[in-house]
């Protein structure tokens, strides 16, 4: 999982960057799957990358950047660490809660796929069609952004020349 999300940030070709999204993915769902949680470990596949990975993908080859028309980005390790540095307090804050919490999973009993799908689907429905809505919209938007535009003739000795 580590190769990969370095393979995602370190790659200036957006494909290969991709790829290591994926790696990612698989190497989460492989965690799921070790922590004995079938559910999460197959879903984790099928949404993250069977939609995610494979729009990401569609996107990428669509927009179709090249090495010339990216950005300098001459501190991006700078910004980098900064980031994880800013990251890292939530990181623990959030290791600390997950510490804390299977004890109160224990009290709540079992929980199967059954469960989870019918929760998912009655009462977090609005939030799953929301996130999918955000995600369809971020991809065309990025496709429309990227676009280029074509250069309009000022006048009209342009118009009959072109």
């Amino acid at each position: 999982m580590l190769g990969g999300s370095i393979a995602m940030i370190t790659n200036k070709q957006t494909v290969f960057s991709a790829f290591g999204f994926l790696v990612t993915m698989i190497g989460l769902a492989g965690m799921f799957a070790l922590l004995n949680s079938q559910f999460l470990a197959i879903a984790q596949i099928m949404v993250s990358v069977g939609a995610v990975v494979v729009l990401s993908m569609l996107t990428i080859l669509t927009v179709n950047s090249k090495e010339e028309n990216l950005p300098r980005e001459p501190h991006k390790y700078k910004w980098i660490m900064l980031s994880v540095l800013l990251v890292t307090p939530f990181t623990v804050l959030l290791y600390k809660t997950l510490l804390i919490l299977p004890e109160h999973f224990r009290s709540i009993g079992t929980i199967n796929s059954k469960v989870m799908g019918k929760l998912l689907f009655s009462e977090w429905v609005l939030p799953f069609e929301i996130l999918s809505v955000l995600l369809l919209s971020a991809m065309v938007g990025a496709i429309v952004i990227a676009r280029k535009k074509k250069r309009r003739p000022k006048n009209l000795k342009e118009r009959r020349h072109s």
